[in-house]
């Protein structure tokens, strides 16, 4: 982990979606899956959690929310990256992104490592998908149960709210039978990255409670 200054150098729109564009040290770009916290100098106590979405010529793009007053020109300070992120098998030749909720944000780090060892990608949602590279297919949440039949890996994203219902989409207990490697993104408020084990990002799983912004936030599906 390591801190450094940023800066925000373009807010667009892209695939429908409010992007930034962050350009700080190649250490502190964080891969899929993990988190920077980002502040101001404002005596603001709260800091911003950036998600990588796509590579950036000496940054990253994120979809994270920014606050009104980051423009393009704000010196941001960074810390990270924090988590443990998506652990993409370089064997894996049939990737299956699984996204149970209302964003597939999380997930599209995850597309240009998949496409650039070859490998197939399905994106499994029931969500706007505008934007997308050609080579990905797309299948709704109808589908999950055969498209995982067909995976050698595959990653889900879900709220912490909705582990119950990813737990019923798999058959309840039955989650260990899958033939593919599978990871979840469990998303959770990170406000402290891990500093004062303040408990909000607190997930509970089979070996236990874990603190989601150290311990995650991609978890192994066998935990769930």
């Amino acid at each position: 982990m390591s801190t450094a200054k940023g800066q925000v150098v373009e807010l667009f729109l892209g695939n429908g979606l409010r992007q930034t564009r962050i350009v700080c040290p190649e250490n502190l770009i964080p891969s899929a899956g993990q988190y920077l916290l980002a502040s101001d100098a404002s005596d603001s106590p709260l800091s911003v959690s950036l998600f990588y979405t796509d590579s950036s010529s000496g940054g990253f793009i994120t979809t994270s929310s920014l606050p009104p007053s980051w423009n393009p020109g704000q010196e941001i300070y960074l810390r990270g990256p924090l988590g443990q992120g998506f652990a993409l098998p370089v064997s894996a030749r049939k990737v299956v992104l699984i996204a149970l909720d209302d964003s597939l944000v999380r997930l599209y780090g995850l597309i240009a490592p998949a496409l650039k060892q070859d490998a197939a990608v399905v994106l499994v949602c029931d969500v706007d998908t505008e934007g997308l590279p050609d080579e990905v297919e797309v299948q709704p949440l109808s589908a999950l149960e055969e498209v995982l039949k067909w995976a050698d890996y595959a990653a889900f994203d879900a709220e912490r709210g909705n582990l119950h219902g990813l737990r019923e989409r798999l058959g309840g207990g039955k989650q260990a039978s899958l033939k593919c490697e599978a990871q979840v993104f469990i998303h959770v408020p990170v406000p402290c990255g891990g500093i004062a084990d303040c408990g909000v990002c607190s997930v509970m799983l089979k070996s236990g409670w874990k603190l989601a912004c150290k311990d995650g936030l991609v978890f192994d599906l066998r935990e769930i």
